[in-house]
């Protein structure tokens, strides 16, 4: 069987973007980490979230810290408080912000500062409704540590951030 080049190379230009459009079911805008002071063991790193179908952030890692995780920040009493969140849900065309006092990730056990300027890889693991998985590698920069502080600062593990 003989292929004629025009066909084959448009077949493989639409199973190209196929593939493309599969792999895209979220988007990422705005990525940054807050950049941090020597000794500092913690930061946050923010961004905001697009799925083109219901989704989920399953899970987050960084090669700059032991540990990462997707957090959630609620009042409680008029205290605010911080914990650690299994998965966030990302609504179908709807933009879902991790931001300072809010969503976001930790980045925790940093191995080294995060210094104004670096540019930090985070990983993040999504799935779709439809149960298929999507890793996306995001190259996010280091802000300022006064960047986008939320109105009260928060505390986890002792580290004020």
């Amino acid at each position: 069987m003989t292929f004629s080049r025009p066909i084959f190379s448009l077949s493989l230009a639409a199973a190209l973007l196929a593939a493309t459009a599969a792999q895209a079911q979220v988007s990422v805008q705005d990525a940054w980490v807050r950049a941090t002071v020597p000794q500092q063991k913690a930061t946050g790193a923010f961004m905001q979230l697009t799925a083109t179908q219901d989704a989920q952030l399953l899970s987050v890692s960084s090669p700059v810290a032991a540990v990462a995780e997707i957090h959630e920040m609620t009042m409680d009493n008029g205290v605010m408080k911080m914990h650690a969140i299994p998965s966030l849900a990302l609504p179908a065309g709807k933009p879902v912000q991790l931001k300072p006092g809010s969503y976001h990730l930790m980045l925790l056990d940093l191995k080294a500062q995060v210094k104004d300027g670096d540019t930090v890889p985070v990983t993040l693991v999504f799935q779709g409704a439809d149960g298929k998985r999507q890793t996306l590698q995001v190259q996010a920069p280091a802000r300022p540590l006064g960047a986008a502080m939320p109105a009260a600062a928060h505390e986890h593990n002792g580290v004020t951030h």
